[in-house]
């Protein structure tokens, strides 16, 4: 049985963070970071059956097209992944009256919808990045077992190609889910490794008043490229969002509107109108299942 400090519940019996019981939650989940893009995504719903928020995780479901959804937001970060995928396995796959795992585990169906600037002149704005790897550069998921899921020779080669600095903990890569790859890609949807950063300044080269550790990562991790694939964008979660899912059972994908382009220097001229194309592309695959 697992102990009440492991897995805690609310007085409503509802998981500690996310404030969700098992009925509240679809099998097919959309990720977002911010708590304001929820309703983004849910003002195209025929109607919402449910809503919550707790802290920085807001979650409503609803039906689209005759297909449940939930849309969840997840805050910033790797950590906050940690406890999103986590909690959402024990409304699955845990039963919490008794506290013990169930005989039967549910795969959950998790897309996540970003923005994101692109590091590759030839992935235009407004076109749409899959992640076909998250490249993990933040140590969370080195405190699970991750042999199993994560692939060390793509891990080898861009800590070679970049001399990673050991001190900075072991990169991590995961693969995303080749069902959810093949359920989702079309023409507008360009494929490549995201890199998952553990912050947003220094962990992605800004620099206000300190210094970095290497000046050159991110000129050196723009040319990275392994068996075809190259880094097309650098964010806080996918890498983290694959390991946990993988390790889980769950099928996970990250979708990015690209609404800037660091290699050209441009920007997209309607970026809100990039998202919301990517939101009902979404929603279609989804729908369609």
């Amino acid at each position: 049985m697992i102990q009440q400090s492991e897995l805690i519940l609310n007085p409503d019996g509802s998981v500690y963070h996310l404030n969700l019981r098992p009925e509240h939650i679809a099998n097919d989940i959309i990720f977002v970071g911010d708590q304001n893009r929820v309703e983004k995504i849910t003002q195209f719903f025929d109607r919402i059956e449910f809503s919550t928020q707790k802290r920085e995780f807001k979650t409503q479901t609803g039906i689209y097209k005759g297909k449940r959804i939930s849309v969840m937001s997840t805050g910033i970060g790797p950590d906050n992944i940690d406890i999103v995928i986590n909690e959402l396995d024990a409304l699955a796959n845990i039963d919490l009256g008794t506290r013990l795992p169930k005989e039967n585990l549910t795969s959950l169906n998790i897309i996540r919808i970003g923005t994101s600037g692109s590091l590759q002149a030839d992935i235009p704005t407004d076109s749409f990045v899959m992640s076909k790897f998250g490249l993990g550069l933040d140590n969370m998921l080195r405190s699970y077992q991750i042999d199993s899921v994560s692939d060390t020779n793509l891990e080898d080669a861009f800590i070679k190609h970049t001399d990673w600095d050991s001190r900075k903990g072991r990169p991590y890569v995961t693969r995303c889910s080749e069902k959810l790859e093949a359920m989702i890609e079309g023409e507008k949807m360009h494929k490549g490794i995201t890199a998952t950063a553990g912050g947003f300044y220094a962990p992605q080269g800004r620099v206000l008043r300190l210094a970095l550790q290497d000046a050159e990562l991110n000129s050196t991790m723009d040319n990275f490229e392994f068996e075809g694939s190259k880094i097309t964008n650098l964010e806080m979660e996918t890498a983290a969002i694959y390991g946990l899912s993988a390790l889980l059972g769950h099928d996970a994908l990250s979708l990015n509107a690209i609404i800037a382009n660091r290699a050209t220097g441009t920007f997209s001229a309607d970026p809100y109108k990039a998202v919301d194309e990517l939101i009902t592309y979404t929603l279609d695959k989804i729908a369609a299942w």
